[in-house]
Order: structure tokens, then C-alpha cells, then sequence
């Protein structure tokens, strides 16, 4: 019995000694800096029913944007990983005043200015930001996705 025992105490070593080694873990995601420039751009506005007559109607007293203008923000998704420090350039090329509003950032975009700022993407999930402008409200808006570390290819679960 004894020498069973020993034998396959040394076969069992023999097996773990010519088994492959574990495959090398991928290494771990380390934050980056990004560099985003957001451009704030006029899609419809009061001044354009003079080029476009139809929106006359549309920007008029009771017309469906009284009162509002179609701005946008280009790009209007960002995606980022957590931990991600994001060089925000934001070019505001009109002469109307935007603002910036992500859930723990504020940055006023004065008209013909460009305002750089930096912000870290902390948590996981998906977040709207959008301008805090009522007559810009609710068209001009957009996303950051804010990835898991994990979720990026190459990166350690």
C-alpha cells in the first residue's frame, strides 16, 4: 500500500512539473491622458429663416421652436476608460454663449472663445451632459461613456 501511495504521490509531481504553465495575465489598464476637442455647433437657428423661409414658420410665435435654437455639441458621444484624464478643448466659433454640463463639471462657453479645462473620468457608466441653456434645452446634449477597465481589450479582469 505504501508503495502505491508513494508512487502516485511521485506521478502526480511528475504531471504537475510537465504541465504547461499558466498563460501570462494581461497587464493591468493604466489610466490615459485623452485629448477631446468638443465643438459647439448651430444646426438651426432664428437667423436661418432668412435663408431657409420655411422655418419662418417654425421659429414664429407658437411655431414648434418658439422661443429655442437647434445646437449641438460635435462630438456628441465620448468614450473614455475609468481613471482617464480628459483634456477637454471646447471651440465655441458663434456668438451666442453655451455651457457645458456633465454631472460634476460646469464650463461656461462664451461666444468666439475656446476654453481648455481637464477633467477625471471616475466611475464606470454612462453620463449626459448637455447646455443648461433654456432656449438650447433640450437639443443640445450628448453622452460620456466611461468604460470599465476591465471591459478594454488586453486589460486584466
Amino acid at each position: 500500500m505504501r508503495r502505491s501511495s508513494a508512487l502516485s504521490a511521485v506521478s502526480i509531481a511528475l504531471l504537475a512539473a510537465c504541465a504547461a504553465p499558466p498563460p501570462p495575465r494581461p497587464p493591468a489598464y493604466k489610466p490615459q491622458a485623452r485629448y477631446v476637442t468638443v465643438t459647439t455647433v448651430a444646426l438651426m437657428v432664428k437667423e436661418d429663416a432668412g435663408v431657409l423661409p420655411f422655418l419662418k414658420k417654425d421659429f414664429a410665435k407658437g411655431g414648434v421652436l418658439d422661443g429655442k435654437e437647434v445646437y449641438g455639441f460635435e462630438p456628441s458621444t465620448i468614450t473614455v476608460v475609468a481613471g482617464d484624464t480628459i483634456h477637454f478643448h471646447f471651440v465655441n466659433p458663434e456668438d451666442d454663449e453655451h455651457n457645458f454640463v456633465l454631472r460634476d463639471l460646469f464650463v461656461k462657453l462664451p461666444g468666439q472663445q475656446v476654453v481648455d479645462t481637464t477633467y477625471v473620468s471616475r466611475a464606470p457608466g454612462i453620463y449626459d451632459f448637455a447646455c443648461a441653456i433654456p432656449a438650447h434645452l433640450p437639443m443640445m446634449h450628448g453622452q460620456l461613456v466611461v468604460l470599465a477597465p476591465s471591459a478594454v481589450a488586453g486589460t486584466a479582469q
